[in-house]
């Protein structure tokens, strides 16, 4: 099972990671009471969900920050530019629906996700720093696609398990926006 271990001690009936939905009201009732005018409901997968993202969401971020200071190829240049410039703002957002579930702050830490599918160990990133050039970009591509792979895995696990409409419409996008920056760096990489 990919979550395991990354769940919140809930012993219910719903697993994370099947694609069917509980089958009856009690199964689903870890939800918050909405805030008037607002729609606050979720379930624990939704904050599954939150909480592995955000970590997963900064490594991408860490590595995109390695790009400029080794990279000379102005397409791995621009595509780690771009994940960032999505990857922040999603990261507040996550941060802003966790503290309206009444969840704690979501934690940068990458070492707390080894588990999550696509996370890069600490020597995988210190391997990846330490190169430059073609060995580089090829090396950061490799990384990059697994760890879209595995966000994706992630996203449609929350599509298919969790009931907070923002946390589903995050998921939907990240599924959109890495798929396709997959499919161009799986280009990028022939082009190699």
């Amino acid at each position: 099972m990919i979550l395991a271990g990354c769940g919140n001690g809930d012993d219910s009936d719903t697993v994370p990671g099947t694609t069917s939905k509980p089958s009856t009201p009690a199964m689903s009732m870890t939800t918050a009471a909405p805030a008037p005018g607002s729609d606050t409901a979720y379930n624990d997968a939704d904050v599954t969900f939150l909480q592995m993202m955000y970590p997963h969401h900064a490594q991408a971020v860490e590595m995109a920050d390695l790009v400029p200071n080794r990279s000379q190829n102005q397409q791995v240049l621009d595509l780690a530019a771009n994940i960032k410039k999505a990857q922040d703002p999603e990261m507040t957002q996550i941060g802003a629906l966790l503290q309206r579930f009444g969840k704690p702050a979501p934690s940068a830490d990458a070492s707390i996700g080894h588990g999550m599918p696509g996370m890069m160990s600490q020597d995988q990133m210190s391997s990846l720093a330490a190169l430059s050039g073609l060995d580089f970009d090829r090396m950061w591509l490799e990384m990059m696609i697994n760890h879209h792979t595995g966000a994706v895995d992630m996203a449609e696990t929350e599509q298919a398990s969790g009931t907070n409409p923002e946390a589903q419409k995050l998921a939907d996008s990240i599924i959109s926006a890495q798929q396709t920056e997959i499919d161009q760096m799986n280009a990028m990489l022939g082009q190699s």
